[in-house]
Parts: structure tokens; sequence; C-alpha cells
């Protein structure tokens, strides 16, 4: 399929050919008729993709000062490449858009096949020929609705939150500031209200648009024009001023929020729906004691990824107008002829187009508010009988790899490409002589082309089982999201294929039942869990220095966690488990290596608002470890700190890049050459080569079983307040 899609590090803006995304639960899939390009919100995103490094750097400083914790924890080349990661890749564009449900998934079953919906979303309603849409970003258009005029719901929905955040009555009098795509639906909408309106912008054309659509005056923002304004709300108000003023204007320039004091009345309302400069002149702004509110984008639910990915929909009785509500208001209007949009259309061009478009908005060659792209329609009979293709060849000209299913080559497929894997993972496999990569799976269809222009995948794909079911590969490589691990592992195993997971291998006991069941079924145990550290070259050779020891020692790790980013996906505990079951496998499994031996008891303790664990672990040869996982420190702390005593000794390292052994022969202390190193590059050759030799897994089957039944068993303690015998 055809989708638009910018690199944010060089600013090329391209039409790729993508897989089409897979149809999951809670949602349907949609074939694109129309999308509509946002001029506001994406040309900025597109504009910023064309900036400097330091002018990126500028413009998103919160990215900055993240990138500069990193750089404390991870080391400067590590924190370098993650970032480096993020932005050499092709990122989607779109939000608002109309087309045909093609396939419904389980609970999605509101929705039909041939279904005409309207799609939101800045992660789902993307210039593409296809998309998934979760069900609380989606609704049906009524009947007699332009499609064409469908694609601008989401605009629309924008634009009706801010009206809403404004409390307009009827016969009230607003000035809108910013008469762009946002500002021209919002005048629409309090022309419909009964308000009377009032426009400001600094094109003329869009001036007479406003009021072509009911507004009765607009000008531009200088002596004149406010002049003007000012004059008309003056004779309509008894010179009181307008009851609301709705900045939806963009830019650094302070004037808007300036002319929003000069024309409002007292205790007005100044709502902000774009993103302006916002220096609030006090004095202005305190004697009128104006109302400053902001609206966030299309309405509650928006941001929340229980209502918009889950499903969990607001009651009506506490939340009237949620996201989904306004989507189909707006589109109720037009159905309703209260509302018109068709001015609104400038143009209509294909997708494959795209790039002039967007070039010719930059440059402003191309004047107007309302842009649409059009998607081929399928030569079958009817958009619904369309098949979905999910697999995408090779991209054109980058030449065909040979397909050797048998000899030195390991042939892998990998299920999921996301940060983590696209910067720690694959980039050694890449490097591999002995690997050729042969498909990859992702979710999201630009996941899949930016694995495969890195590093040169020979197919890519949104569905799983072309990778499981692809008698030519010899192994497969799980980095998906934590509560998919156990069930991918088992299809892995089922099919006779060696399979690499990311930690954790399980979220539960009977998630782990499972996969032992599985390789007692199959007699297939060519398993491997990331467990990366006991391969960083600093513990191996810390170990050795160390030497045996005769009898029990004791070991302890400190992990400066830091605290999550409010949108983490990690805080989804009912669905990925708990933080500590995500990476507490590396910790325990790091302390198992060390030692020699298996954990057999575990107690674990927690702060009163749980953010920190302390664990202590009892092993079968005597040794204690205690694992400190905590959230409450300085970011610039280094993250992981692991010390041993025993035999006389001491042993110490710091954060993967100084190693120190202290013994009666004196202070040796190694530190890491070209920067951290946790080990994944050793790993993941330790893997190929025991899938090419055939040769034990690096990692014992029954290790990797117990050190995930030992951090499950951390959950346990915690919720029992007894110490779990394992």
């Amino acid at each position: 399929m055809k989708q638009v899609a910018q690199n944010y590090r060089s600013g090329e803006l391209l039409v790729l050919d993508a897989p089409a995304p897979a149809c999951r639960p809670g949602g349907v899939l949609v074939r694109t008729s129309y999308s509509l390009i946002s001029t506001g919100t994406e040309l900025m995103k597109v504009s910023e993709a064309r900036m400097s490094l330091l002018g990126k750097a500028r413009a998103r400083p919160d990215q900055v000062r993240k990138l500069m914790e990193s750089v404390a924890q991870q080391g400067p080349a590590a924190a370098y490449k993650k970032a480096l990661n993020r932005l050499d890749s092709y990122t989607p564009l779109g939000y608002s858009l109309c087309g045909i449900v093609v396939e419904v998934g389980a609970g999605a079953e509101e929705f039909s096949v041939g279904d005409v919906v309207a799609a939101a979303g800045n992660e789902f309603a993307l210039h593409a020929e296809v998309n998934w849409v979760p069900t609380n970003l989606c609704v049906r258009v009524p009947d007699g609705v332009d499609p064409q005029h469908a694609a601008f719901a989401t605009v629309g929905a924008i634009a009706m939150q801010g009206v809403r955040r404004a409390e307009v009555q009827l016969g009230e009098t607003a000035c809108v500031v910013g008469l762009g795509l946002v500002g021209q639906l919002v005048v629409r909408l309090l022309v419909a209200a009964g308000v009377r309106v009032v426009g400001v912008d600094t094109v003329e054309d869009r001036c007479q648009m406003a009021v072509k659509a009911g507004a009765i005056a607009a000008a531009g923002p200088d002596a004149e024009g406010e002049a003007l304004i000012e004059q008309v709300l003056s004779s309509t108000t008894g010179g009181r001023g307008a009851d609301h003023v709705f900045l939806a204007a963009g830019g650094s320039s302070n004037g808007p929020v300036e002319l929003a004091a000069r024309v409002a009345r007292d205790r007005a309302r100044v709502v902000d729906i774009g993103k302006t400069r916002l220096d609030l002149p006090w004095n202005d702004y305190y004697e009128k004691e104006l109302d400053v509110r902001f609206s966030r984008s299309y309405g509650p639910g928006r941001y929340d990824d229980r209502y918009e990915l889950d499903g969990i929909d607001y009651p009506a009785g506490y939340v009237r107008w949620t996201e989904r509500r306004n989507l189909e208001c707006f589109l109720d209007l037009i159905a309703g002829e209260s509302l018109d949009v068709s001015a609104l259309v400038s143009g209509v061009n294909p997708v494959t187009e795209a790039t002039e478009v967007y070039e010719q908005l930059r440059t402003g060659a191309l004047r107007g508010v309302g842009f649409l792209l059009e998607y081929p329609v399928p030569a079958q009979s009817g958009a619904e009988d369309a098949p979905v293709t999910r697999t995408l060849s090779r991209a054109p000209g980058t030449g065909a790899r040979p397909r050797s299913v048998s000899g030195p080559t390991v042939r892998l497929g990998v299920i999921g490409a996301g940060n983590y894997a696209s910067s720690m993972l694959l980039p050694h496999l890449a490097k591999d002589t002995g690997v050729t990569l042969a498909s990859v799976a992702t979710t999201r269809a630009l996941s899949a082309v930016n694995a495969q222009r890195k590093f040169g995948f020979d197919t890519v794909t949104t569905d799983a089982a072309v990778v499981l079911d692809d008698p030519s590969i010899d192994a497969v490589v799980v980095a998906t999201r934590h509560h998919s691990h156990a069930d991918f592992v088992c299809r892995v195993l089922e099919r006779g294929k060696a399979v690499f997971v990311e930690k954790p291998l399980a979220l539960s006991d009977a998630e782990l039942d499972r996969v032992v069941e599985t390789v007692e079924r199959t007699g297939n145990d060519r398993l491997m869990v990331g467990f990366n550290r006991r391969f960083a070259p600093l513990f191996t050779q810390m170990q050795r220095r160390f030497g045996p020891v005769d009898g029990p020692v004791s070991a302890r790790y400190l992990v400066n966690a830091g605290r999550l980013d409010a949108g983490s996906w990690y805080l989804d505990q009912g669905l990925e488990g708990s933080r500590f079951l995500g990476e507490g496998g590396h910790f325990i499994d790091s302390l198992s290596a060390w030692i020699g031996h298996s954990p057999v008891e575990v107690e674990a303790r927690q702060t009163p608002e749980g953010a920190d664990l302390q664990v202590n672990l009892r092993f079968a040869d005597g040794s204690l470890g205690t694992i400190s996982y905590v959230t409450g420190g300085d970011r610039r702390f280094p993250k992981e700190t692991f010390d041993v005593t025993g035999g006389g000794r001491n042993a110490r390292l710091d954060n993967f890049t100084r190693a120190t052994v202290w013994s009666r022969d004196g202070k040796d202390a190694k530190r890491a050459i070209g920067g951290q190193d946790k080990g994944q590059r050793a790993q993941l050759a330790a893997f190929v080569e025991a899938v090419r030799t055939g040769s034990p897994m690096p990692i014992d089957a029954g290790s990797l079983v117990a050190t995930t039944r030992a951090t499950i068993a951390v959950e346990q303690s915690l919720l029992s307040g007894e110490r779990v015998m394992l």
C-alpha cells in the first residue's frame, strides 16, 4: 500500500510502499478514501524536520533534557546511538480521514464490513491506503455526507472541543484569532450555535472566507484591521467587547494574546486552541479578570489509552462530549445541513502526489486551508471485497539477497522492531556475516519499512504468521510487548524453530507452565531469553579475575531505575505486568550467572507507594543476593551497580563502564573501551552460533525457567507478605 512518511533526521518526505496493517482486536481495518492534510499541525512538523540538529534541539528542549539524562546513565555512545535511531526513521503523517471498513476485529462488532467511517488519531488515521483504527476513534458517516467532507471530522472535533471549552450561549459574541483550517471551522460552529463572530487573520482570502461563512467582520491584525474589529465589536455589544476569544493561530508572536486582551469584555473567556506564544500581559488580563482556558485536541478521552486503545467509554452522564461523540456531532451537523464545509476543500490530489502538495504548501505556492489526498478505488466490484495485502517484497532497487535454507548462514525472522530492537539488537545481527535477515513483522507498517531500510530484510509484513510459517526461516527473534512473549515462544517452538525472546519470558506461572509444557511436548528446547548482562565484557572479565570461591558469596545489585514517563506502556500493569516483572529477570539472571546456581527462595518488600523494591534471594549453594530497585534517585546517577563479596575478595561493576576487583594481591580496575557494553552483541553472536552448529543454547533452558519463576515470585511475595520457596 502507499503511505506518506517523513524522515525526521533529514526532513525527506516521500510516499512509501508499505505493508498494510493487520486487523487487531478492538478496532477495524479501514481502506482510506480521503485523508485531510492539516495545514497547521502537519506543516509545523514538516518544517521542524527540515531544521538542523541544533534547530531541532531548540524546538524540542524536552527531548534534549531526556538525551542528557540518557548520556549521564548510559554514556555518550549508547545515548547517541539510541537518539540517532529515533531520528533516522520514517514517521507517519496524518490524523483525519474517511474510508470504508474492510475487516472487523474482535470486540468491534458494532461496525460491519462496507461501513463508511470517519477516523481520527495521529497513530491511526494516517495518510495511508489502509489503517487500523480502534473503535473509540472511529464513527459511521451518516447517509448523504460527502466522504470528502467527512474527512474533516477530526479537525472539526478539535474546533468543536474549543467551542465547548468556552461554554458559549445563544446571542453571545466571539472573536476568532487565526482563520486557518481550525479557525474556519470554529467560525462555522459558532455561527451554527447562534453566536455573532468576528475574525482576525493575516491572509485576506481567509478573512473573506470567514465572512462568507457568516462572520459579521474579519480583518488583518494591523492597526487598521484591529480598529475595524474593535469598532464592530463595540457597536455589536454596546461597548462591552467579545464574550469569548478563540486563539487558533500559531507562531512565535505574542500578538494574538495581546489582541485578545484588547477586544475581550470584562471577565471574558480566552480559549487557546492552536499552538501560539502565551506571554500573558499581566495587567491587561488582571484588570479584566480574563478566564484563560486550554482546549486539548478532540475532547475528553484524548491521550487516555484506556479510552482510545482499550475502548472503555466514559458514561455520558459524567462526560457528555467525548472525542468520539464530538466526531459524531460534527458529522451530524453536516448531515443536517447546519454546517457546510464544502468551501474549505481547497484541493484534492492523488496520494502519489503528496510530496509535491506538501512542498507547495510549505513554499506558499498553494493557497487555501483544506487539502485532501485521494486514494485509489480497488478494481473489485466493492471496496469491501478488496483483499488487504500485508506482506511486501524487498524494496525496489535495493537488490535481492540469496535465499538459502541450509548452510553456514542462519536465516532469521524477527517479530517486533521497536526502538530497543532497532538500536540494541538488529544492528548487531545486520553486521553478522553468518546471518541472513529474512523477514520482519511489525504491528505498524512504517516500523517494518524502517527496519528493512536500515538492516536489509528480504521481506516485511504486518502479519506475524508470515514469519512463523516461513519454512526457510531457521530461528525467530521476538521483540514485542511483554504480554505476547510466552505465546510467540510457544508458537515458534511448535514449528520446530529456535527462538530468541526479549525478557520477560512469561508474566505468570500459567504462561511459564505453557512454555515448559510446549518444550516437553515438542522436544524443542532451542530457547534463549534476552538476559544479556551475563555476556557483558566487563562482567565476564570481572568474574574471571575474581576467580572461584570455596563457599557462598553475598551479592548486591542496585538499580537506579528512575520514574516512568506518564505515557509509558509499562504503566499498563494489567496487560504488561509490573515494571519489575518486565526488567527484574535481568538482575536475577546476573546474580545466578555469577553464583552458578538458581534461586531457591525469594522475599520482597516495597515502599508504601510501591515505587521501590527490596528483593532478597537465597541460592542453592547458600549464597545470598539482594536487589534494590529504586525510582526516586537522580537520573544522572549510574543506573546499575553490582558488587559481590566472598572468599576474601570484593568486586564491583559500575554501570558496565568500570569493573574493579579487590583481593590479597591488590586492586585491579578495568574500564570499558568504547563506552558502555551490556552484552547484547556477544549474546546474539552466541545464540546465532548455537543455531548454526546445533550446539546447546548459551543459557540452559532450566536456568531461564528458574529465573523467570523467581521474577514472578517477587510479585507473589509482595502480595502475600511472605517468602516464596521455589
